[in-house]
């Protein structure tokens, strides 16, 4: 595992250069953070009993989908790995001694740690300071914070186990701009980026919390905010490891097949 850990360190520390993005990104973050509040305000001032959540509840939910949106989001690619496969440079890393699924993995988790490193502080400091109504809250207790990091870090493997499906695919495919777009736009609404999945009418929010997707902000942020408490914790945890387990497995099989076809174009 050590070499898979260098990976992830390297990946991490190239990323912390790009300061510059991240703040532009800080400033958009603010900016939508707002926007979807506002919204919700809208809806909550006609008849808040409509909604799942209380409107404190929600606010939280969005400064912290805001805050760890390059652990969540569907849109964070890493693209030096579409690059390698389009490039034809995927031959090297088939000879290389490392498992090449394990290896994109921690590529991707130091991407997206040290990316959400940059931009979650200010966010958070921000949020925190912020007048009534617009306020984040704080968790009921230090053993809520604790579950939602345990979460957030569940969360984090199921979004790159889904999306190593998309990498994947672009062995067959040759192009990432038709699975990178629809990929987007499924995995942002399903997962509760849009619009929160407590909020969805019934069955479909039963439906959406049990796909993969629904594992992924959905859990870790309703923590947070105290939407899931008791028992109902472990139960949702523990369906973000199974979701864990399932991709994994399937995303190792889908590998090893499509390295069997894998053709290598130029000279």
């Amino acid at each position: 595992m050590k070499k898979y850990f260098s990976v992830l360190r390297i990946c991490f520390i190239n990323r912390l250069q790009y300061r510059a993005a991240a703040l532009g990104g800080v400033a958009t973050q603010f900016a939508w953070g707002f926007m979807s509040i506002l919204g919700f305000l809208a809806f909550y001032r006609i008849n808040p009993d409509n909604f799942s959540m209380s409107f404190s509840q929600t606010v939280s939910y969005i400064w912290l989908q805001q805050a760890f949106l390059a652990l969540f989001y569907a849109f964070f690619f890493e693209s030096s790995i579409f690059s390698s496969i389009t490039d034809g440079n995927i031959a090297y890393d088939t000879v290389r001694p490392i498992d090449l699924y394990t290896r994109w993995f921690f590529q991707s988790i130091g991407m997206r740690l040290s990316s959400a490193l940059l931009r979650c502080i200010p966010i958070l400091l921000v949020a925190f300071i912020l007048p009534e109504p617009f306020r984040m809250s704080l968790p009921s207790s230090p053993f809520h914070l604790l579950l939602f990091l345990l979460s957030v870090s569940l969360s984090l493997c199921v979004i790159i186990a889904i999306l190593q499906f998309v990498y994947i695919s672009v062995i067959y495919t040759l192009s990432p701009t038709g699975i990178r777009i629809m990929s987007i736009v499924l995995i942002e609404f399903l997962s509760g980026g849009i619009i929160p999945i407590p909020f969805f009418p019934e069955p479909f929010r039963t439906i959406a919390e049990f796909l993969p997707f629904g594992a992924i902000q959905n859990i870790p942020l309703r923590i947070y905010n105290g939407n899931i408490s008791g028992f109902e914790i472990v139960e949702k945890m523990g369906l973000q490891i199974v979701w864990i387990v399932v991709l994994v497995f399937l995303g190792k099989l889908f590998m090893k097949k499509a390295l069997r076809k894998v053709i290598v174009q130029g000279g």
